[in-house]
């Protein structure tokens, strides 16, 4: 029965995980964009004139659709599907597992007398965390190539503004006629992009750094490993709350809501999403291609590179660019994600139960 529990929270995990990604997904490109752009400390002297205050993040949707149309805020959606998919499968999986090992041994435990036989929150937060390293090691090799796809036209247009930059200064060190400069810069605006799917990001990665590459922000992913060991922390002791609350009452009906499900969700990750939302900042930033940059001090070579440089060039505000962003998208993701995967849980199990009574039947 563990086994066909933790096997239907793996299925409803990753169903509901997709429902959610898609939901919002225009919301993450944006807020990736957001994170791996570079600001500057207003009194660094070196910064640059035509860096400007980021516009809002509506605004900066009609942008992307302006620019690059509707298919640029879905840039990556196949392989974050397949991500999302594979996340929430051996995350909800792994975690079922642990949970169901954690009960039984609160159970144990409670036989022994010791305990009244509940996993406590440091439980929760144990078993949350080693399905969630789990999940990064098998899956931080799709999120590298989706955060690739998410910032390129970024990328390019940083590259393409340096090669401009390098066009004018060479103009005003050998007096090139500013016909010739206009000429020339017409015919790099005229360059049209090249397609970049995920086979081109994959060979990009693997260009840049080899197979390592694919595994670029493990670190900082691994540490976020606490973002939903929170996140669940909060949502099973929510629930527990919830449940023993009406048990105390005395009510006939103590399941939990979709509604309810729907706000113990959001809650629990607004709290993990504002506790950890730096290291997902230095985690895109070492993901993104390191032009988007610009100056070649602004580029990272490694997690402690990017945190000293950001303290640096841009201070603390440096960690939570666009986190306003990823709130509104995190909590409706996880709002949908949680409500959804516990209505298939109890499809699974209705459906489960349903095939038990027929199989009794006909033996008898």
């Amino acid at each position: 029965m563990s086994e066909s529990n933790a096997i239907a929270n793996g299925l409803a995990g990753a169903g509901g995980g997709i429902i959610a990604q898609i939901i919002t997904y225009p919301l993450q490109t944006v807020n990736t964009r957001q994170q791996t752009e570079r600001t500057l400390k207003r009194n660094k002297q070196s910064l640059p004139s035509n860096s400007t205050t980021a516009p809002g993040t509506l605004l900066q949707i009609f942008q992307v659709i302006g620019t690059e149309g509707w298919g640029g805020l879905y840039s990556g959606l196949k392989p974050s599907l397949l991500g999302t998919a594979a996340s929430q499968g051996i995350y909800y999986y792994f975690y079922q597992v642990f949970k169901n090992k954690a009960v039984a041994i609160a159970a144990a435990r409670m036989v022994k007398g010791r305990g009244d036989g509940t996993v406590g929150m440091f439980g929760w937060l144990v078993v949350a965390a080693i399905a969630g390293s789990l999940n990064v090691l098998f899956t931080n090799p799709i999120w590298v190539l989706v955060t690739r796809m998410q910032t390129h036209t970024q990328a390019q247009r940083k590259i393409m503004d340096e090669k401009k930059e390098a066009l004018r200064r060479a103009a005003s060190e050998s007096a090139i006629a500013d016909s010739t400069l206009q000429d020339k810069l017409s015919e790099l605006d005229s360059i049209k992009p090249r397609p970049y799917g995920t086979i081109h990001a994959a060979n990009e990665v693997y260009n840049e750094a080899g197979i390592v590459g694919f595994w670029k922000g493990v670190i900082p992913a691994l540490i976020m490993v606490c973002n939903p060991s929170i996140q669940f922390m909060i949502y099973e002791s929510s629930l527990k709350h919830l449940r023993a609350k009406r048990a105390a009452k005395k009510q006939g009906n103590t399941s939990i809501s979709a509604l309810e499900v729907f706000l113990v969700g959001a809650i629990a990750k607004l709290g993990a999403t504002v506790s950890t939302y730096p290291l997902l900042v230095v985690k895109s930033r070492l993901q993104a291609k390191q032009e988007i940059g610009g100056s070649s001090s602004y580029r990272y070579s490694g997690t402690f590179d990017a945190v000293l440089k950001m303290i640096r060039y841009e201070g603390l505000p440096g960690f939570y660019k666009g986190m306003s962003t990823k709130i509104v998208q995190s909590v409706f993701a996880a709002s949908v994600l949680f409500m959804v995967k516990e209505e298939l849980v109890k499809a699974f199990m209705v459906v489960a139960d349903k095939s038990k009574k027929v199989v009794s039947n006909i033996s008898s």
